[in-house]
């Protein structure tokens, strides 16, 4: 199935190496990145400080952004490219529901169905990478991004849950759901290949790999 993807997405909760797994893919594979640029958005440190009040604007830079990344998919596959990209939209209204009051969601969501068109660019193939909170919370911290300081451990289990209610129920595009608490295809070159073995053998609409 890999190699008939045009455009793939690599999903899952903060800290699980989608953008290092997206961008290792792309190398890999010749594909075009589309990358989110989460240190764009200027609401991130205040909202990890402050979750109740900067959720609100910061769900809509998000959105803004990613509808703007959206667009140039949308011509990088008009232009006969394939597409690997680190963010799908869905993610918004998971991250908004997971963040904002009702009402601010409710505006949101109005805001939302005004602006969003309706001839996105849907995947051909969505890796979701699972991996636990406490180790997700390590993974950040390695990393030391000044604002992602604020998060907490309670903050990644509710994301992690989230990620998991969504993924349980998507059936818009085939799934490829990898344990990244066992495997590590960033670092670890035969976990890699491994990886790109499965995704070119994938037959089924939905598959897990994870070691035994």
């Amino acid at each position: 199935m890999l190699d008939k993807a045009r455009y793939l997405v690599i999903e899952g909760p903060i800290g699980c190496g989608k953008t290092r797994l997206a961008q290792k893919l792309a190398e890999a594979l010749t594909l075009q990145p589309a990358l989110e640029a989460p240190e764009r958005n200027p609401f991130i440190a205040r909202f990890y400080q402050h979750r109740e009040r900067w959720a609100l604007p910061l769900q809509l830079d998000f959105l803004f952004q990613r509808l703007e990344a959206l667009s140039s998919v949308s011509q990088m596959l008009a232009a006969g490219q394939r597409v690997v990209s680190d963010f799908m939209l869905q993610k918004d209204t998971l991250f908004a529901e997971l963040n904002l009051e009702a009402d601010e969601y409710a505006l949101y969501r109005r805001i939302q169905e005004r602006i969003v068109p309706a001839n996105l660019p849907k995947p051909d193939l969505v890796v979701y990478l699972q991996a636990r909170p406490e180790t997700l919370a390590e993974r950040v911290e390695r990393r030391a991004w000044a604002a992602e300081r604020g998060i907490s451990l309670d903050y990644l289990t509710d994301v992690c849950a989230a990620y998991a209610r969504f993924f349980y129920e998507y059936d818009a595009s085939p799934l490829f759901i990898l344990d990244a608490e066992v495997l590590d295809p960033i670092h670890e070159s035969g976990d890699f290949a491994l990886v790109l073995e499965r995704l070119r053998e994938m037959r089924s609409h939905r598959e897990y790999f994870g070691y035994a």
